[in-house]
C-alpha cells in the first residue's frame, strides 16, 4: 500500500489547528480559574487568528524559498525578511478585522466599543501583531532548518554514492591488476611448457614430445576451465600440479621426484589460482635443473590458527648458491598476487632448507571460496 503526502494547505491547516487548540485551551482554563462566566467568548477571535494564519503560511514558504536565509548576504536577507514579517502581521490583523466586522453584521453583539474598522484593527494590532511577527519567523525558522536538512541529507547520500564509486573504481583496479599479473604468470608458464617441448623434438624423441603434448592439452583445459577465478581450492590447485608435474616427469624422467603432503581437511581451503605452480616451477629449474643425480621436489600444506602455510622444498643447491631469489618473474608475480588478494595477511619468503635446497613458504589467510 502506497503512502500519500498529506497536501501541503491541509498540512498547514493542521499543525496551526493543533496551536490553536493549545492556546485555546490555555486561554479557557484561565477563565474557568477565574469564574469567568463565559469562557469560550474568545473562540471566534481564535479560530480567526488560527486559520488566517494558516491560510497565509504559503506567503511565508514561498518568500522563504524565494529568498532562503543562507548565502554570503544573510544580513539583507534577513533585513529583507523583518520587513516581510511586518507586512505579513499587517496582512493577517487587516483579514482578521474584515472577518470580525462581517461576522458583526450577521450576529451583532453589544460592545461598550463601537465597532468599526479602525478599532478592530487597533485592538488586534494591541494584541496580536507581535505574535503575528513572530508566527512568520517561527514558520521560516522551521522550513529553513528542514531544508538545511534535507540538505544534509542530500550531501551524506551523495558522499555515500562517491564512496561506493570510489570502492567500486578500487575494486576493478584490484581485478584489473590481479589480472594483469594473472596473464603474465600463465603465459610465463605456457611458454616454458612449449620450450620444453620444443626441446624434446629437437633431441628426437617424438614418443615423449607427443606425451607432453597430450598432458600439456589436458592441463590447459583445465586451467582454461578457471580462467576467470582468481581463487581456487587447494584440491583444485593440486590437480593443476600434478598435471604439471606430469609433464615434467617426461622431460626429466627418474631424476624428478615429487612427495605431496597435504592433510584432507584443507584440501577445501582457497589459494590463488595457478599459485603453487611458479613456485615448482621454480623448484624444478634452479633445484633439480642443477643437479645431474636425481632431486625430490616436497609439497606440504599445514594450519596455524587462521593462516595456511603451502611450502615447497627442492633438494638442489639453494638460492645462496644458485641466485635463484624472489627476483625471479615467477615468484615475484606471486607476490604481487598475494598482495592484491590478501594485503598485509599474506607473505611469500624464501630461504635455504636446513640440510641444504630452497624452501619457498607461501602464507595466506585461512578460508574456503565461498567465504571471500
Amino acid at each position: 500500500m502506497s503512502r500519500r503526502k498529506i497536501p501541503p494547505v491541509l498540512f498547514y491547516f493542521l499543525a496551526w489547528t493543533v496551536i490553536g487548540l493549545l492556546y485555546f485551551a490555555q486561554n479557557v482554563t484561565r477563565r474557568f480559574y477565574w469564574d469567568d462566566p463565559n469562557p469560550w467568548q474568545d473562540i471566534r477571535y481564535w479560530v480567526a487568528n488560527i486559520y488566517f494564519s494558516a491560510l497565509l503560511t504559503p506567503l511565508v514558504v514561498w518568500a522563504g524559498r524565494r529568498w532562503p536565509l543562507d548565502g554570503p548576504r544573510i544580513g539583507r536577507l534577513i533585513a529583507l525578511h523583518v520587513g516581510l514579517s511586518v507586512a505579513w502581521a499587517w496582512l493577517r490583523i487587516a483579514c482578521e478585522a474584515a472577518f470580525h466586522l462581517t461576522w458583526n453584521e450577521l450576529w451583532p453583539i453589544k460592545s461598550e466599543i463601537p465597532i468599526n474598522f479602525r478599532n478592530e484593527v487597533t485592538l488586534l494590532v494591541l494584541f496580536g501583531f507581535h505574535t503575528a511577527v513572530v508566527s512568520y519567523w517561527v514558520v521560516l525558522s522551521i522550513q529553513t532548518a528542514m531544508r538545511n536538512y534535507g540538505l544534509l541529507q542530500e550531501r551524506a547520500q551523495a558522499a555515500l554514492r562517491s564512496d561506493l564509486r570510489l570502492s567500486q573504481l578500487e575494486t576493478q583496479v584490484a581485478q584489473a591488476r590481479l589480472g594483469a599479473l594473472k596473464a603474465q604468470l600463465q603465459p610465463h608458464f605456457l611458454f616454458n611448457t612449449l620450450n620444453a617441448i620444443m626441446v624434446l623434438v629437437r633431441q628426437q624423441k617424438g614418443a615423449q614430445a607427443e606425451e607432453t603434448l597430450a598432458r600439456f592439452s589436458d592441463l590447459l583445459r583445465a586451467v582454461l576451465a578457471n580462467m576467470e577465478a582468481q581463487e581456487v581450492t587447494l584440491a583444485q590447485e593440486l590437480e593443476y600440479l600434478r598435471l604439471y608435474l606430469s609433464i615434467e616427469q617426461v622431460r626429466f624422467s627418474d631424476r624428478l621426484r615429487v612427495d605431496i603432503a597435504v592433510p584432507a581437511e584443507l584440501l577445501d581451503a582457497a589459494v590463488p589460482h595457478m599459485g603453487l605452480q611458479p613456485l615448482v616451477e621454480n623448484a624444478i629449474r634452479h633445484g633439480v635443473g642443477q643437479r645431474a643425480s636425481s632431486g625430490t621436489i616436497a609439497i606440504e600444506a599445514t594450519r596455524d590458527g587462521g593462516a595456511l602455510r603451502v611450502s615447497v622444498r627442492d633438494d638442489g643447491p639453494g638460492f645462496g648458491a644458485s641466485g635463484a631469489g624472489g627476483s625471479k618473474l615467477g615468484l615475484a608475480n606471486t607476490r604481487a598476487r598475494l598482495r592484491q588478494l590478501y594485503g598485509d595477511a599474506a607473505s611469500l619468503t624464501t630461504a635455504d632448507a636446513p640440510g641444504g635446497g630452497a624452501l619457498v613458504t607461501m602464507t595466506l589467510p585461512f578460508h574456503t571460496p565461498e567465504e571471500r
